[in-house]
């Protein structure tokens, strides 16, 4: 850290796995055929219809601000989504087009947190969540999950760890990096409790979309206390698009306009007008066959990893990721991690990049990459443990 630098810089924790991603990319600059598990986006490439419209969009010079607060347009168009899709009543002004989902939780943290006030967050889980509450000056409080509650916070946890200064809490369903999803009436207890509270519930689900057995749900305009986080990156395979959204409620949004224009006045433009595509039929019928793939790759790592001896109690049912118990294997994630880059070319993602708890005994692996690379990353994996042992 710059010794200039200004103090709350020594609270931000950089991602440990970009120190292996470099190491990986340095690799392969060198020949090494590097199977990639590490990282949390899709390998598919956007839609065509998405990619047209955002083509089509600059020929037209669509290339100057919008609103802070997004595209008529494409408010509407997410709000009308919510409504084929999950049944939700939502007004088109409760949703705020954010530069990515760190757009709307940053706008979040900033109309509601005051200094001091404490957030209860969950750990494992994403490790921006409580950067972004420090920097409002607010208090990270963990709730530490384990896998004998599937990695969710019961109802009886969030009394225990409640207190007079908890402002709010964030959860993610699915989440990273354990792929849970949070049972609808454990949810609805929750946020039940909460409002109770005179608080807010801050609702991750930027990987809504990418669930499997389970059925399609959403929690928006169920709660006037739900501040909802979604995002075109994960499920809509639009990351470097910088398109995410925010459902608010309605008391907040003059807020949130204010803050937005502040901060980063208004999102892509020509990204804006590409998610707009993303809702036609054959952008989600090209996103049906990413989903079906994605659970086909989760079903044949979710038995592969457990073959080499890592372990995992019940299988995800969302996202992309398998948060596995390394402990049979190493006693040090991180370490484990880098072994397997420099002799298995394997890059996966220790458990210290998602908090303190289970951090020594926990990987990520991402089903980010083809069947075809995760065998042959299995193969290299068993390859090294058969040659350990």
């Amino acid at each position: 850290m710059n010794s200039n630098s200004a103090r709350r810089m020594a609270d931000i924790a950089p991602f440990h796995v970009m120190k292996l991603l470099a190491r990986a990319r340095q690799l392969e600059a060198e020949g090494r055929p590097i199977v990639h598990m590490e990282i949390g986006e899709p390998d598919f490439a956007t839609p065509q219809p998405i990619i047209q419209a955002g083509i089509n969009a600059l020929q037209k010079g669509y290339t100057h601000y919008t609103p802070a607060l997004g595209l008529p347009e494409l408010r509407i168009a997410i709000a009308d989504f919510y409504q084929s899709h999950f049944g939700s009543q939502i007004d088109s002004k409760s949703i705020i087009v954010t530069p990515g989902s760190s757009g709307a939780l940053q706008l979040v943290c900033g109309v509601l947190i005051n200094p001091g006030d404490e957030v209860l967050l969950t750990d494992p889980g994403y490790p921006c969540n409580r950067h972004f509450v420090q920097l409002m000056g607010g208090v990270p409080k963990f709730i530490s999950l384990t896998d004998a509650n599937n990695f969710s916070v019961t109802l009886e946890e969030l009394k225990q760890n409640w207190t007079d200064n908890t402002r709010a809490i964030i959860l993610a369903t699915p989440s990273n990096p354990t792929g849970n999803v949070y049972n609808e009436k454990d949810l609805t207890l929750i946020c039940e409790f909460v409002k109770s509270k005179n608080a807010y519930v801050i609702l991750d689900e930027i990987y809504n979309g990418l669930v499997y057995e389970e059925q399609q749900s959403s929690f928006a305009g169920q709660f006037d206390n739900v501040f909802i986080i979604n995002s075109f990156s994960k499920y809509f395979c639009m990351t470097g698009w910088r398109i995410g959204w925010l459902v608010s409620p309605e008391s907040f949004i003059d807020d949130i306009d204010k803050l937005a224009q502040n901060i980063f006045l208004a999102a892509s433009t020509p990204g804006q007008y590409a998610a707009l595509s993303a809702f036609k039929e054959e952008s989600l019928r090209v996103l049906e066959d990413y989903r079906k793939e994605f659970q086909h790759r989760r079903d044949y790592l979710f038995d592969a990893i457990q073959s080499l001896g890592f372990r995992i109690k019940s299988k995800p049912q969302g996202a992309f990721y398998l948060y596995a118990d390394s402990s049979r294997l190493s006693s040090d994630s991180f370490k484990l991690a880098e072994s397997l880059l420099e002799h298995a070319n394997v890059a996966i993602t220790p458990g210290k990049d998602f908090g303190h708890n289970l951090a020594e005994s926990h990987v990520r692996f991402a089903y980010t990459t083809s069947i075809t690379k995760l065998e042959q990353g299995i193969a290299q994996l068993r390859a090294f443990f058969d040659q350990a042992d």
